[in-house]
């Protein structure tokens, strides 16, 4: 059974800096790429990176491109967004994503 399990959000000044986990399991994780998305209130997901299977590409939204990375353990079977720089629009629920398959997501909220 695929599982999807993020971690690492909280409450965080702008500016400041988080590290979201995503544990993956009940497949190949070294197979596939993933992806990390976010949804604030009210608005539609959105798209924020991805990652090949290997961790040798990675993409990223333009909202979050130079202060964001996406990166990946395949040992460990895990992906993981650092994210640097953080604002207030940056509040979201955030996700990871296998295919069709959601994690629960972790909660970030940039305050001051």
């Amino acid at each position: 059974q695929v599982k999807l399990v993020e971690s690492g959000g909280g409450l965080v000044q702008p500016g400041g800096s988080l590290r979201l986990s995503c544990a993956a399991s009940g497949f190949t994780f070294s197979n596939y790429g993933m992806n990390w998305y976010r949804q604030a209130p009210g608005k539609e997901r959105e798209w924020v990176a991805s990652i090949s299977s290997t961790g040798l590409n990675t993409n990223y939204a333009a909202s979050v491109k130079n202060r964001f990375t996406i990166s990946r353990d395949n040992a460990k079977n895990t992906v993981y967004l650092q994210m640097n720089s953080l604002q207030p629009e940056d509040t979201a629920m955030y996700y990871c994503k296998w295919t069709a398959t959601w994690g629960q997501g972790t909660q970030v909220t940039v305050s001051s």
